[in-house]
């Protein structure tokens, strides 16, 4: 059930990209829920399970065609709300080059690419950008190198933009995710699940609607004075040492 008024987008639009599956998808159903006209934009557009009597504007784009992204900002007369959540991990291959830099290309670079491009439309109307971290922007992952060291940069800048954009009226903020049941999620096995479960307080894994709902909550008025966060949404693990 969620805690905000009904309507309380009303008149405001938003883009997420990597909106076709996981937090994209579920951030973009709980933004067009509260009243945002909502474009939605990955690969497998026309796969995208949206929910019953949520309306979406789908959109097929790989956030690496700078032309592709050129054109959808172009197409926006107005934009409130920008969640670049486009992502994936290539695990143990992303110790090569090849794979190393195309993982930081989607998960960093396409990050600032669309929020520079979307800028002028979003000090136009005092708008928010909300990234999207990890709680591997807070310790190393030998097995998700290129991922970590991407979510790392994410969280700085984060901080970077907050500072640069304040004179714009932008606040930007991001939220670092735990373990959430996405299909980032559906590789793991049993083992590494019951690992994961026993270091987190709340002692199961996250929905990727409760990060579409913190998601909310920070893009809206109620957040108004809160610019360059980065908060975490793991069930507490990160509060545990081991």
């Amino acid at each position: 059930m969620s805690a905000f008024v009904p309507g309380l987008f009303e008149g405001r639009v938003a883009l997420v990209t990597g909106g076709t599956s996981g937090i994209g998808l579920a951030t973009a159903e709980t933004l067009a829920r509260l009243g945002a006209r909502v474009v939605a934009v990955g690969l497998g557009a026309d796969r995208t399970p949206v929910s019953p009597g949520v309306d979406l504007e789908l959109r097929e784009i790989d956030v690496t065609d700078d032309e592709a992204l050129r054109g959808l900002v172009a197409s926006l007369d107005r934009l409130d709300i920008l969640v670049p959540a486009a992502g994936f991990s290539l695990g143990d291959q992303e110790l090569e080059w090849e794979p190393f830099n195309r993982v930081l290309s989607v998960q960093l670079g396409a990050v600032y690419r669309i929020a520079e491009l979307c800028r002028p439309l979003l000090a136009a109307s005092g708008g928010s950008l909300i990234t999207i971290a990890s709680m591997f922007a807070y310790f190393g992952g030998g097995t998700r190198v290129a991922y970590s060291a991407a979510k790392g940069g994410i969280v700085q800048l984060t901080k970077s933009l907050a500072e640069a954009w304040a004179p714009d009226g932008i606040r930007v903020n991001s939220v670092a995710p735990g373990w959430i049941e996405t299909p980032l999620a559906e590789g793991l096995d049993a083992a590494a699940k019951e690992r994961i479960l026993s270091r987190t307080p709340l002692a199961r894994f996250g929905r990727a609607d409760e990060i579409g709902e913190v998601i909310a909550f920070l893009a809206s008025d109620s957040a108004s004075y809160i610019t360059g966060a980065v908060l975490p949404v793991d069930g507490g693990y990160l509060t545990t040492a081991i």
